[in-house]
């Protein structure tokens, strides 16, 4: 109000003739003349009062809806009355209430996941580290994934097969070297020891060719020993613990040899291995197998199949991931992003495709709001660890890793994220007290990414709001007429003199 009023008196300075300007001059070095030190300084508290003030409303309305109040109203009220148009995205419809509602299944906080699409130590993570001299896993998901081979491809009767015993010790070591020479070790003692091959395909394999060899021998291993488990597996709980581990082993190493296709480009192959091993084990969705078949299927550009796939476990009894809520989003992008154009929408208004577009890439964003950045190439991409956070850093560097070519694929998909996806911040003012589709943002993950993530890699935390120019505007008001204030009442006279001159 301030600024406005000075605005008028400038325009009403201006258009005074110039007999009357020489006429107006005198007058007011008269009245200038005539004011004490005590009206400069009433003067200069009164307007550190009121700017005061005017800072703290700003800075209440802004932390409870998450805008300056100053700024809402010029561009609601005055904008329109100048011509300007509103740029501001729509305000979102409502997703199904299902998400929302309050008995949905409540995921904990900070539980690490491992990750679908890790990387082969030996071909892959060894190969960076020869490269670069930098390493690309921590100590921290190192240990998590030795805890996942104890739990996974161990039981109790290991202690009656020696190459099992050997295998028990094998899993438990630090050191890649003594963890690949008890694998021969145990080879020697059984060349039908389905766990010494995965390890050595794992860390032994230099390239991707050599890892499919050995776990193509794992296969055939660890197909016969999953039958011999299956005959006799209701005789005693050891041997139910037994067919348990010989199930994950299978499992583990079909999905590993499906990965290995999709790698050496036998795409389709990899798909049919997907989708029979999703068959064949219908109750191991936890290991999240759909997101290795999603990224595959993306690649064939087999968008009719995705969305099939996300028909299924995008479900609200299911719990999410940055996969499903990023390739929904693409998929929704793909409808209108060719086409789409920020000037023409601003003008004509969203369609309704594009409408469920921006809407899908809110609810992505909401979920994960770090994946933006790597998928727009405004932050680097480091090698995915082998353990990830849901809704953390970690789980957008290895969603980008390997999807960032899909969003490059659809012409116009990046273009349409980068113009909506920073509006998602702007609905959601208190990320982590309150959410909107989802539970609010965990406050714990920057801890635990920092454990997963190498300490080369710049960690990401949840995007916070900048304060609008209006609150460093009034907070700025504030400090100069106080200070004015102070000095008016320390030196008087001096500011007296500073303010007639």
């Amino acid at each position: 109000s301030i600024t406005f009023y000075l605005a008028l008196f400038n325009l009403w300075f201006a258009a005074l003739p110039v007999k009357s300007l020489v006429l107006f001059l005198p007058t007011v070095a008269v009245f200038l003349s005539t004011l004490t030190p005590k009206f400069y300084f009433a003067l200069t508290v009164t307007s550190s009062f009121i700017s005061g003030l005017i800072f703290v409303f700003e800075w209440w309305h802004f932390r409870k809806y998450g805008t300056s109040f100053i700024e809402q109203v010029s561009v609601s009220h005055l904008r329109p009355l100048i011509g300007g148009v509103e740029n501001s995205p729509p305000a979102p419809a409502a997703f199904s209430a299902g998400e929302n509602e309050p008995n949905r299944q409540n995921m904990p906080e900070c539980k690490v996941w491992r990750n679908p699409l890790n990387l082969f130590r030996g071909a892959e993570y060894s190969r960076y580290m020869w490269v670069t001299g930098k390493e690309p896993l921590t100590y921290y998901d190192m240990n998590l994934s030795a805890q996942d081979h104890q739990n996974f491809f161990t039981c109790d009767t290991d202690a009656l097969r020696p190459s099992d015993t050997v295998m028990q010790k094998a899993w438990r070591e630090r050191n890649p070297q003594a963890r690949i020479k008890a694998a021969h070790q145990a080879l020697e003692l059984n060349n039908d020891c389905a766990t010494a091959y995965v390890l050595l395909a794992e860390e032994e394999a230099t390239t991707i060719v050599d890892a499919e060899k050995y776990f193509k021998q794992a296969l055939k291993a660890g197909e016969m020993i999953y039958r011999k488990s299956q005959n006799c597996h209701s005789q005693s709980p050891q041997h139910e613990a037994q067919l348990r581990r010989d199930t994950n082993v299978l499992v583990y190493v079909k999905r590993r040899l499906a990965m290995c296709a999709r790698k050496l480009g036998r795409i389709r192959e990899a798909v049919k291995m997907m989708r029979d091993l999703m068959k064949e084990f219908p109750l191991l969705s936890m290991l999240n197998i759909h997101e290795n078949l999603l990224e595959a299927l993306l690649e064939l550009q087999a968008y009719a199949d995705v969305q099939a796939v996300l028909a299924k476990y995008d479900d609200i009894s299911l719990p999410k991931s940055a996969a499903i809520c990023y390739t929904a989003a693409l998929l929704k992008a793909r409808a209108v992003s060719e086409r789409f154009s920020p000037e023409t929408a601003s003008k004509r208004g969203l369609s309704t495709a594009e409408i469920n577009a921006v809407e899908a890439i809110h609810r992505a964003v909401e979920f994960n709001p770090h994946v933006p950045k790597y998928l727009l190439e405004m932050k680097s991409l480091v090698l995915p660890p082998e353990h990830i956070l849901k809704r953390g850093d970690s789980e957008a560097v290895a969603y980008a890793f390997f999807h960032l070519q899909h969003w490059k694929r659809i012409e116009g998909a990046l273009n349409l994220l980068h113009c909506t996806w920073e509006g998602t911040f702007r609905m959601i003012p208190y990320p982590l007290e309150k959410g909107h589709l989802f539970y609010p943002y965990p406050s714990c993950t920057e801890t635990a990414d920092r454990e997963l993530l190498p300490t080369f890699h710049e960690v990401s935390v949840y995007p916070q709001k900048e304060l609008p120019f209006f609150i460093h505007f009034t907070a700025g008001l504030c400090s100069f007429s106080a200070m004015l204030a102070l000095l008016t009442h320390q030196f008087p006279e001096l500011m007296v003199v500073f303010a007639k001159a």
